[in-house]
């Protein structure tokens, strides 16, 4: 068994874990953070790529536009390569009544969200593709943010301030000792299972949508974190520039997101029973299709890439129905579980946005200073990132940018997102036990219009090449890589997805023969965590069943 020592544990590492851990570490506390999978794997890696100018909440939840919009300056001079500024539009269709747009300047002022009205025929030259008819039009500071990006970034800036980050820990106790949390004890799932155990003084429950489970290892009980499960579609090419909402009250499907090469659309609202077990259905993905023909006309006809689901992490709001996660808060929450169960020592935080993230930390590290009673000031919004400083905001061409410095001297390994050799062979000597999953988190490899069908072979490849994985290894991380991306191809085959699916097999299977590879089926090799030997056991028969 491995046994560490720190002050803070750190459970979950996704944008708020993230954040909680680079303000921990910032202000003197050593720090651990811990997550099942790796970092930003869970909901931050499930959402529409939208950082919130605040326009969508000023009527609905003017706190939260507040905060929106005050953590969209700040995270843009923290992390300005996670960023790209495309601003943003709020719409009335040909559809919808003028009834939101006649109060939505008075609301932007009142909640201090920047904001200005342009005429239609404005909106239309920025966005051609709008609805010709469209009444009302607003400008908003809405940018778009790479979540990965972020999160890597935070973890960087921790680790600088000496903070152990620890993706791949499944926590599977907390020990609690005269009525205070003293250790987290977790399986190291990508060293063989072994055991670790980190004493600690204090623990910050980040898990999202997992909270409630995470806080019942330390017997507080009924933590009451709803799942709201939406789906999202990439389109297969950026067909617009904006940020483009609907000026309505916040409905499905009513947002259209520009983020790296595509276009997102995003999102329904459902209370699901599980965050680890999350469906897409067919009339989900009608209606999001529907939803964009109204915001850019003929938008059903544009060619869908991937589908995925995500599930918010929303406090349980006794105002409004136990199913109803449309209007539940999107409000951040801080449970203090001395007071609420009698345990010292542990926080949960849930709620909230990824936009806000930074300002959930601060706010939940303020509490735990104040319970240990060691006032400890919070920078993290003065300081940017490792590499940062000073740094302009990310663009859609800068890895283009950087490709054509060398187009004739490196490989390519992704034609979709531009990756070169050099990339990954980088990427697999700074992470040797990276999945090709993982790579995709870090490179972007697979997300591009052929899904994987060509450079998942290649960077396989180069994963044996670099003496990463053995050529069994290097097969079954291929076959889980593919079906994980049939999972959100499936729901959307039609068209040309349909034509592509069906060259990708033939290239699988007609030409590797991938079913019969050595290796086949190995997949301890690769996943080892329960819910993902679960999830895996029921998508095969899925696709079984699908392709039966």
């Amino acid at each position: 068994m491995r046994k560490l020592e720190v002050d803070v544990v750190v459970i979950g590492g996704g944008a708020t874990g993230s954040a909680v851990v680079r303000d921990v570490a910032m202000r003197g506390f050593k720090a651990a953070l811990v997550d099942r999978v790796d970092l930003a794997q869970g909901t931050t890696a499930r959402f529409h790529g939208l950082l919130h100018s605040g326009g969508r909440y000023v009527k609905s939840d003017p706190e939260s536009a507040t905060e929106c919009a005050e953590e969209n300056e700040i995270l843009r001079k923290v992390v300005p390569h996670a960023i790209e500024d495309t601003g943003g539009l709020f719409v009335t269709t040909s559809k919808d009544s003028e009834e939101h747009a006649d109060i939505f300047l008075d609301c932007a002022n009142k909640t201090k969200v920047p904001a200005y009205e342009i005429s239609p025929a404005e909106a239309l030259k920025r966005e051609p593709r709008l609805d010709p008819k469209l009444k009302r039009a607003f400008a908003v500071q809405d940018a778009t943010i790479d979540g990965w990006k972020m999160v890597w970034g935070f973890a960087h800036s921790a680790k600088e301030y000496g903070a152990k980050i620890l993706p791949y820990h499944w926590v599977t106790g907390i020990e609690v000792t005269n009525g205070a949390v003293s250790a987290v004890t977790c399986e190291d799932h990508k060293n063989g299972g072994e055991k670790v155990h980190i004493d600690c003084k204090f623990i910050i429950n980040c898990g999202g949508p997992w909270a409630g489970e995470i806080a019942a290892m330390a017997g507080c009980h009924d933590v009451n974190v709803v799942p709201g499960a939406g789906i999202m579609i990439a389109m297969n090419h950026r067909i617009c520039q904006h940020v483009i909402n609907r000026c309505i009250y916040p409905s499905d499907g009513d947002l259209i997101v520009p983020a790296h090469q595509v276009a997102i659309i995003g999102t329904t609202d459902q209370v699901a029973p599980s965050a680890d077990f999350l469906q897409i259905k067919d009339k989900e993905v009608q209606q999001m299709l529907d939803a964009g023909d109204a915001l850019l006309p003929g938008f059903r006809h544009s060619r869908p890439l991937h589908v995925w689901v995500g599930a918010r992490p929303l406090v349980k709001d006794n105002r409004v129905a136990a199913t109803d996660s449309r209007h539940m808060s999107r409000g951040m929450s801080v449970m203090d579980h001395e007071e609420r169960d009698g345990v010292k020592g542990m926080l949960t935080v849930a709620g909230g946005k990824l936009t806000t993230c930074r300002l959930m930390a601060e706010r939940a590290v303020n509490i735990m200073c104040d319970i240990m009673k060691d006032d400890r000031p919070c920078r993290t919004a003065q300081e940017a990132v490792p590499g940062q400083e000073g740094a302009r905001q990310h663009r859609l061409t800068d890895r283009l940018q950087a490709r054509e410095k060398e187009w004739n001297k490196d490989q390519i390994i992704c034609e979709c997102e531009l990756v070169s050799r050099r990339m990954v062979e980088e990427t697999i000597k700074e992470f040797p036990s990276a999945s090709l999953d993982d790579l995709r988190r870090q490179l972007r490899i697979g997300m591009g219009p052929c899904q994987g069908g060509f450079c998942s072979m290649r960077c396989a490849g180069i994963v044996n090449e670099q003496g990463a994985a053995s050529v069994e290894r290097a097969t079954n991380m291929i076959s889980l890589f593919m079906k994980n991306r049939w999972i959100g191809i499936k729901p959307i085959l039609f068209g040309e997805s349909t034509r592509e699916t069906a060259l990708d097999n033939w290239i699988m299977q007609g030409i590797f023969d991938l079913e019969h590879a050595p290796g086949k089926g190995q997949l301890s090799e690769v996943v080892l965590n329960p819910v993902e030997q679960e999830r895996d056991k029921q998508e095969r028969e899925a696709v079984k069943e699908a392709l039966a």
